[in-house]
């Protein structure tokens, strides 16, 4: 890989050549301006709006333009001459925790590499010293005429580099967060857990671009002459006011038909089952919590209770006995009168 920067890690008394190489690419397929009408290719002609002439590079140079439209010339000279310890030198400030670098400071990575056989053993000092702390080093350097932070940390067995914006480059998000006061109910959270537990984890070398993808074939297909275009993808639905708990409740449905497809069904409890395990351990524990009655030693609740039940069906099959008893002798009564009446008459 062809290196952009050349220069120095200043590690306390330590100098550690290196090479400074992109870590990253961009695969994004580019376009060109071209004239609709006969497809000619539109280009851009830097023109003094002086003397309305073209000029050629070699006599741009660069300006500072003040509020009231005056241009303040800068030359290549005034820049070089300020003092910029970090011109040649990626200065290691301090080392800190990874955690305590907002993701929203990450720029551009670029990989470190050792510039020379005497650069290998203060590289692999400072690659180990890295990998025992646990933390990352955190410097300023300078690229492209201005200085910047970076974050130094190890990748498999490189020092990797990533460009930090500066704190007072990151916009505070006000105004952003919903205005209006919601409340989310469990149900709907039990829901979002479920929908997250089942579509689970995924490997990132499995993801791609699928718009690029289909930008290439649509190109190939017109290179050969064919007109057809890939079929169009189904319109957005975004920004219309939904049922939330049915939106939910079918995300959960279709991400364990689409994880079934792959590795076998994921396993994902019934939200409703899950509210009643919950509602009886929440009546579980409240009894446990239940203070023991007066005269009443901790454990007797539960025995006390089901005697009183044990009771109360003696009682009641007791009154059925009765009930019954008291049935058939009247029946008894009835039979006997019955025969003298028939002798009467």
């Amino acid at each position: 890989m062809r290196s952009i920067w050349n220069g120095a890690i200043s590690f306390g008394l330590v100098s550690i050549p290196i090479k400074l190489v992109n870590a990253t690419e961009n695969h994004a397929v580019s376009f060109r301006q071209i004239h609709t009408a006969d497809g000619g290719r539109i280009r851009y002609r830097k023109v003094c709006e002086l003397d309305d002439e073209e000029v050629p590079a070699a006599e741009i140079g660069k300006g500072y333009e003040e509020a009231d439209g005056s241009i303040i010339p800068i030359t290549d000279e005034d820049l070089a001459a300020l003092p910029l310890p970090t011109a040649k030198t990626i200065e290691i400030v301090a080392f800190v925790p990874a955690a305590s670098i907002d993701p929203l400071q990450m720029d551009a990575a670029y990989y470190l590499s050792a510039n020379g056989v005497p650069a290998a053993k203060p590289y692999t000092l400072l690659r180990e010293a890295l990998k025992r702390s646990q933390k990352v080093a955190l410097a300023k350097f300078a690229l492209r005429g201005r200085e910047r932070l970076g974050m130094l940390r190890v990748v498999d067995e490189v020092i990797a580099m990533h460009g930090l914006l500066w704190p007072d480059e990151i916009r505070r998000p006000e105004g952003v967060a919903p205005q209006t006061e919601v409340t989310v109910r469990e149900a709907e959270l039990d829901l979002a857990d479920a929908l997250m537990d089942t579509l689970g984890s995924v490997s990132m070398d499995s993801l791609h671009d699928d718009y690029r993808e289909a930008v290439e074939r649509m190109i190939a297909a017109k290179s050969e002459g064919g007109q057809a275009l890939p079929e169009a993808a189904p319109a957005a639905t975004g920004g219309q006011v939904i049922d939330l708990m049915a939106a939910l409740e079918s995300s959960v449905r279709a991400a364990r038909e689409a994880r079934s497809g792959e590795a076998g069904e994921a396993e994902v409890t019934p939200i409703a089952a899950g509210r009643k395990r919950t509602a009886a351990k929440k009546t579980a524990a409240k009894t446990a919590k239940r203070p023991p009655a007066k005269g009443e030693t901790k454990g007797e609740g539960k025995k006390s209770t089901a005697a009183g039940k044990g009771t109360r069906s003696a009682k009641t099959a007791a009154k059925s006995v009765k009930s019954t008893a008291r049935t058939a002798g009247a029946a008894k009564k009835t039979a006997k009168a019955a025969p003298k009446k028939r002798a009467s008459a």
